[in-house]
């Protein structure tokens, strides 16, 4: 598969790096550190590696920008979202973290000018917080 193939380009493929890529391929949501690493022990039984080396992997594919990481809210835990040329947006909910993919995206390509100032968006990222409907439902 040429996606694939181009992902090794620059990268030294290893074992490690390609069960964390499949993971994250596959993956229907971004995943931490410690869900790729149990994901892995989950299929393969285990690993012969420590969560530090999916650490390693993960630093290397975001050096390359092949993922793309955001820290929880409230929290110093980062998840990882393989990056397939696309972005996608999240209502991030407060209590349980659960990630819910916003359909559209609110921000179009648009210029900014501000007192003489260009601005030029080339990318971004929106975050929206607040309360899934089963951490609304606990709290009543």
């Amino acid at each position: 598969m040429n996606g694939e193939r181009a992902v090794w380009q620059g990268l030294k493929k290893t074992r490690q790096r390609e069960r964390v890529y499949e993971i994250l391929t596959q993956a229907h949501h971004p995943m931490s550190v410690s869900d790729i690493y149990q994901e892995i022990l989950r299929q393969d039984g285990c690993c012969g590696y420590a969560v530090s080396t999916v650490y390693r992997v993960l630093q290397a594919f975001e050096a390359k920008e092949l993922v793309s990481r955001t820290t929880l809210p409230g929290t110093d835990t980062s998840v990882y979202e393989w990056n397939e040329g696309t972005h996608c947006h999240y209502a991030i909910c407060l209590k349980c973290h659960k990630r819910i993919p916003l359909r559209e995206c609110p921000i179009r390509q648009m210029d900014l000018q501000d007192e003489g100032e260009t601005f030029q968006i080339t990318g971004h990222k929106v975050e929206v917080y607040g309360y899934c409907s089963g951490c609304v439902e606990k709290k009543q």
